[in-house]
């Protein structure tokens, strides 16, 4: 990549846990991020801590699944920081729900934020890795594309991303462009916790458990993943591409 005073990395759904982790992370790095989130108050919290520990960060407030807000982010992102060459497509929701139960808009709901948002974030991120010869490109999956009750939705949007990742990997690469999927299992953070609260469960207990099916004897940690997702989006990692790496603690029965 030509020399320039500093990357600039996007991340999306970047207000709260794994998405505000991996921002802090990256900006730790060295990076200058754009703090990405449908709820601009919180991502501009996020910037603002990035910023008083000494990094560069610039909240940007825009729904992923819409394509005209989409255009006018990336374009802004490149305007205000410079040409984005990191993405980490993290933006998720969740409308878990049995077949039987789950209507249309459960399903498209998190159809358009998962899937469709990573399409068109990197539909309008990768002009500017290309023309420079050098991206990142990485897709927050799940454990749960490997099926998980009530959550037709959200693995099959999980498991989408997977197929997108090794397509971009093939489509991009000659331009020195890697894209890399992240599988997280389960991680603490504020909307796991509010899908046990949604079935009537104590966080504590659901832990426990968790606790006893992991190999390392832990649930994750938003860091955790941030930590795999640097190393992905690194000078280091440029042979490592169309890959999904689970970041789940060991293999679970």
């Amino acid at each position: 990549m030509p020399d320039s005073p500093r990357r600039v990395a996007v991340v999306t759904g970047a207000a709260r846990g794994i998405g505000a982790a991996t921002a802090r992370r990256l900006a730790a790095d060295g990076m200058a991020v754009a703090v990405w989130d449908l709820d601009g108050t919180a991502c501009a919290s996020v910037a603002d801590e990035i910023a008083e520990a000494g990094g560069t960060a610039l909240a940007v407030t825009a729904d992923v699944s819409d394509s005209a807000q989409v255009e006018a982010a990336v374009t802004r992102v490149a305007t205000e920081l410079g040409p984005p060459v990191v993405l980490v497509n993290n933006a998720g929701v969740l409308r878990d729900n049995l077949l039987f139960k789950m209507s249309e808009p459960d399903w498209e709901t998190v159809m358009g934020v998962h899937l469709r948002g990573a399409f068109l974030v990197t539909r309008a991120a990768q002009r500017y890795m290309t023309e420079l010869r050098w991206g990142r490109v990485v897709n927050l999956s799940s454990t749960s594309a490997l099926g998980n009750r009530g959550q037709a939705n959200y693995s099959a949007a999980k498991a989408g991303l997977q197929g997108l990742t090794k397509t971009l990997a093939i489509e991009l690469g000659t331009f020195g462009i890697t894209a890399n999927a992240v599988a997280p299992g389960f991680v603490d953070t504020e909307m796991t916790r509010a899908t046990v609260a949604r079935v009537g469960m104590d966080f504590e207990e659901v832990r426990r458990q968790m606790c006893e099916r992991i190999p390392v004897a832990r649930i994750g940690r938003p860091e955790d993943i941030a930590h795999a997702v640097s190393f992905l989006v690194g000078e280091d990692a440029g042979y490592v591409s169309g890959q999904v790496l689970y970041v789940s603690g060991g293999p679970q029965g």
